[in-house]
């Protein structure tokens, strides 16, 4: 179990991700020993922030990591545009206790074991005088990983066994039984609790942008309780539960205007530049054009180098964005009173903002060419060839490539937290205690928020952005819902909700749809199909992830989730 030699290798290997640190290897790897790693005598702590850094690897990534794909196309926002992929076992009923594409257990309780490793030995290091500071900080940040760690696990488990501080070995008894939901999520708490005013204070140094700071942790108590109080982890509706989601939620948004936390002004800029108001943690990765190949359509060459169109959203996103009087597409049509309401015969005009930030859709500017996804088009020809099954192809987070020829690099981190999220999060838990409200501050104002930046518009004589201030605690529920769907598309956060909110069984096992497009000389037919049913979701069994097979077959202390 004390494998150090495959840690280490890791450490002196990897990519560091945090561009304040920098590598360096004085020694032959063969050479490399426990004693090296946490050496007394490394008063400027090398070794350890290399260790520490490759645990800040082990973060959620998000993109194309599940097969090649988005986890959105195990959702009712997307499929894959290829056939026979692995995170089909996710909407086919096939993912078992032995078949998983995103089998987060080992992984996780790996990354919790490096956490545990280095709470044992990083006392051993002296750091110089000076940089003591530091070194609270790094027993901060590694502390709020292995919460972080253990979150990862609790959404897909439901209760794990919590280690504490220890790092088992083969001598240790190891068959031990799972803690119950609660407690983990009250050690997730009671570790944020502890060490937030530990961490760096924000607005954080641009050297130290990726670490963790009070923002960060504030943020994970935060969604960690929500979680908690949702319907899936809190049957009885406990409101109870739900003040403490709301009340932790309250705390971020207070603590967001110390740190300059706010709304960009650009839905577009939060996920083009590397360092924003908005997002709060992210995972710091190089400078790529893979998000932009995986995923834009086929027909476009960026050098020699054909885009993959991996991902099809559904006409059901789509049919998610308002338009841009903030008024459902099946409500606010166009007539000659209303000219920016919804027209049939051109889908995509005054419509959301984001809907263009979100999706390529017939007719839209690429690479200096518009997007053809009709019948025979560039980027929907038909035949063998790998494409897109609804029309529609993911555009969000790829930089701006309307005008050029091929693309370039840009920041691509994955958001894991952000502003936005913490708004509705909170918007959602004070509607569950409150109801909408009509004060001052009524969940109201955090929905509008929301859509004031996406470019909605305002309304006639007062600033409702097509929220009206009548809604009922439900009404307000399911628009919350969609904001949600729409502000957060692809960014891994949906199949978590239909879970939690436990609608997973409502939403799935229904058609999925896509548009077909006929073009016939200058004029364009768009007709919405039906795909199927590609989801057999079982309640309750598929609303957590199986505990996988080598595991219980160790550890006989270790109960399955139900139905597996």
């Amino acid at each position: 179990m004390r494998n150090y030699k495959y840690i280490l290798f890791i450490l002196l290997s990897a990519s560091l991700l945090i561009s304040a640190c920098q590598k360096v290897e004085d020694r032959p790897f063969e050479k490399i020993t426990e004693d090296y790693v946490w050496d007394s005598k490394d008063s400027l702590g090398i070794n350890a922030s290399y260790f520490l850094n490759d645990i800040y690897a082990d973060i959620p990534t998000g993109y194309n990591r599940i097969d090649g794909n988005v986890l959105a196309t195990a959702t009712d926002d997307a499929v894959p545009s290829a056939d026979n992929t692995s995170i089909s076992k996710f909407t086919n009923g096939g993912y078992t206790a032995t078949v998983n594409a995103d089998n987060a257990w080992q992984s996780n309780y790996a990354s919790i074991r490096k956490c545990n490793l280095f709470v044992q030995n990083f006392p051993k290091v002296n750091l110089r005088t000076p940089l003591l500071p530091q070194g609270v900080y790094w027993k901060a940040e590694n502390r709020f990983l292995r919460a972080l760690f253990y979150f990862e696990l609790i959404k897909r488990y439901g209760g794990v066994p919590l280690l504490g501080d220890r790092v088992l070995t083969i001598n240790d008894d190891l068959k031990l039984p799972r803690n119950s939901y609660e407690d983990c999520v009250n050690y997730i708490v009671s570790e944020c609790d502890a060490i937030k005013d530990l961490v760096r204070t924000d607005p954080i140094a641009t050297g130290d942008y990726g670490r963790v700071t009070k923002m960060v942790v504030l943020t994970l108590k935060a969604k960690t309780l929500l979680y908690a109080a949702s319907a899936l982890n809190n049957p009885t509706g406990d409101l109870g539960k739900w003040r403490l989601a709301k009340n932790a939620l309250a705390d971020v948004i207070r603590q967001a205007p110390l740190g300059n936390f706010a709304l960009e002004a650009s839905f577009g800029n939060v996920f083009s530049s590397r360092k924003n108001n908005e997002v709060i943690f992210a995972y710091q990765r190089n400078v790529t054009t893979d998000v932009e190949l995986n995923n834009a359509p086929i027909g476009y060459l960026s050098g020699s180098t054909a885009s993959r169109g991996r991902t099809s959203p559904t006409q059901e996103l789509v049919d998610a964005f308002t338009t841009i009087n903030g008024l459902p597409i099946t409500t606010d049509l166009k007539t000659s009173s209303n000219p920016k309401g919804f027209d049939a015969k051109d889908p995509y005009a005054n419509r959301d903002p984001r809907l263009d930030n979100t999706v390529f859709y017939n007719g839209m500017t690429w690479l200096s060419r518009p997007v053809e996804t009709f019948n025979g088009g560039k980027d929907r020809p038909g035949g063998s060839v790998t494409q897109t099954k609804t029309g529609y192809y993911m555009r969000k987070f790829m930089g701006d490539f309307t005008v050029g020829s091929a693309y370039a690099n840009q920041t691509h981190n994955f958001p894991i937290y952000r502003y936005a999220d913490v708004l509705l999060m909170f918007a959602e838990a004070k509607n569950a205690v409150d109801g909408p409200g009509a004060n001052t501050d009524s969940v109201y104002n955090y929905v509008r928020l929301i859509r004031a930046r996406a470019g909605i518009t305002q309304g006639v004589g007062v600033n409702t952005y097509g929220v009206s201030s009548t809604l009922t605690a439900l009404q307000m529920q399911d628009l919350i819902r969609n904001e949600r769907r729409v502000e957060m598309a692809f960014e891994e956060q949906r199949f978590w909700d239909l879970r939690r909110w436990k609608i997973a069984e409502n939403v799935y096992n229904k058609p999925l749809h896509g548009i077909r497009i006929i073009k016939t000389g200058a004029l364009t037919n768009y007709q919405v199909e039906e795909l199927g049913t590609p989801f057999q979701f079982i309640a309750p069994k598929m609303y957590r992830y199986a505990i996988p097979f080598s595991e219980i077959s160790k550890n006989t202390n270790l109960t399955q989730n139900e139905g597996y």
